[in-house]
């Protein structure tokens, strides 16, 4: 072959860590990118944090996990049924003291949802847990009820994120900000690169980072906005987009705030990049994320037992003969 060939340091049961469209890496987005914020697009190159920028004291670090415990179908008096979910969500915040070189977990909050657009469905109450309903507009197809349990677990990052806040800390939402965007001193942290929004020529720029840079700060014209960039953390070799993971702030930001903070994520983040024999998805998935995701699963509960208990609680739903 004419090509170079690179192995993805991610173990593959997690995907990869940059998973491009047929097209390849330099397929363009359909997104509205606005590359001229920090450099003109033909002045474009790599970038470090000017000497006088200090990793905050606190940083904040949240993330939240989902399961589904069971598919449910829902039977209306007019005959119509309506798939469902039930689903258990638990988001955390751990708060890692910079100066005293300790972390510790600032909180959790656990919650469990019936996603269903059934106009009848109430509360199931499995054994001693409760799922509320959580009703979906339209018909809630059965293939989109996953993605209606998003937004009740921002909710409760949200939540976590807000109680645990202290002055002049900094907050890494695990994922796209979306609708955080609000939280002060917020960056959102995506590990995993699905699209290429930069043309071909700027790309170049951001496979070329090396540990500790990043690129310029660039516009993000998609449905949330907002200031967007790269940075390469430390301990990646190989492969052009290893290691690489994309930080973006709130558009409501003045374009020097968001530069300011790029900054700060590029002296704070690689101090807390993974190593890959501690795991699979080394570096970009960060020590403190996959302590806390650990720490959440275990907080969802038994999912057999669940399934169990919510089995026997739509067998108890059922009509009687005396009630036909």
């Amino acid at each position: 072959m004419s090509g170079r060939l690179f192995v993805d340091a991610w173990d593959p049961a997690y995907g990869a860590s940059f998973e491009a469209t047929p097209g390849g890496p330099a397929a363009p987005s359909s997104a509205q990118v606005d590359a001229g914020v920090e450099l003109p697009t033909n002045a474009w190159r790599p970038l470090t944090a000017p000497p006088d920028v200090r990793a905050p004291d606190v940083v904040l670090l949240v993330d939240g996990v989902r399961r589904i415990d069971a598919g449910l179908w829902t039977q209306e008096d007019d005959g119509v049924s309506y798939p469902g979910l039930a689903a258990s969500y638990a988001a955390g915040v751990v708060r890692c003291d910079l100066r005293r070189g300790a972390a510790e977990l600032a909180g959790t909050r656990v919650a469990r949802g019936l996603f269903t657009a059934s106009p009848s469905a109430t509360d199931v109450v499995a054994g001693q847990i409760r799922y509320a309903v959580q009703r979906v507009s339209g018909t809630g197809e059965l293939s989109k009820l996953p993605a209606a349990v998003q937004g009740p677990l921002t909710a409760l990052e949200v939540e976590v994120s807000h109680a645990a806040r202290v002055d002049g800390d900094l907050l890494v939402v695990d994922g796209p900000l979306r609708n955080r965007r609000q939280l002060p001193r917020a960056i959102g942290y995506i590990k995993t690169q699905h699209s290429q929004y930069l043309p071909a020529e700027l790309s170049t720029v951001v496979t070329s980072l090396r540990a500790g840079q990043r690129s310029p700060v660039f516009a993000l014209g998609t449905a949330w906005g907002g200031w967007s960039w790269y940075l390469r953390l430390p301990g990646s070799a190989g492969a052009p987009w290893a290691g690489i993971v994309r930080v973006e702030c709130s558009a409501e930001l003045t374009p020097q705030a968001a530069i300011g903070l790029a900054d700060l994520s590029l002296v704070t983040l690689p101090r807390f990049a993974s190593t890959p024999y501690k795991d699979p998805r080394a570096p970009q998935n960060l020590i403190p994320i996959a302590g806390l995701e650990r720490r959440l699963r275990g907080l969802l509960g038994d999912a057999r037992l669940l399934h169990r208990a919510l089995s026997v609680a739509a067998a108890r739903s059922a009509p009687t003969a005396a009630d036909r």
